[in-house]
């Protein structure tokens, strides 16, 4: 009974050392990135603000904000392959964005291949 139990435990500690280990995902998208801009709505200024926040599991969630009120939040997949990211929001009627990094004077930039600013890091 000693030996069973002792073969168990030994096969027990084989299994879980085996495990592979979940690679890091340390790329530089990674963060919370935002553009805000001025918009006329009826007459009067207001603010709206897009972010787009990256996560380590190639996901990420979007909001968009009209002055402080929540307009839109839904998930996205995002993918890397080399400098190019593409973005993809299943479920919403919006366009897959392809972006790039750029740094500038001012930061760290999203901006689309043809050079137009999506957003900037926070």
């Amino acid at each position: 009974m000693h030996t069973i139990r002792s073969l168990v435990f030994l096969l027990a500690i084989f299994a879980v050392g085996s495990c592979s280990k979940i690679p890091e995902n340390n790329d530089p998208v990674i963060g919370i990135w935002i553009q805000t801009q001025a918009s006329k709505d009826s007459g009067s200024k207001t603010m709206e603000r897009e972010e787009w926040i990256f996560n380590d599991a190639y996901m990420g969630r979007y909001n968009r904000y009209q002055s402080e009120e929540l307009l839109v939040e839904t998930d996205f997949q995002w993918e890397a392959y080399g400098e190019v990211y593409t973005i993809h929001y299943p479920g919403l009627k919006k366009l897959k964005n392809v972006v790039k990094i750029k740094q500038n004077q001012e930061g760290n930039l999203l901006m689309d291949l043809q050079g137009n600013v999506l957003a900037y890091r926070e």
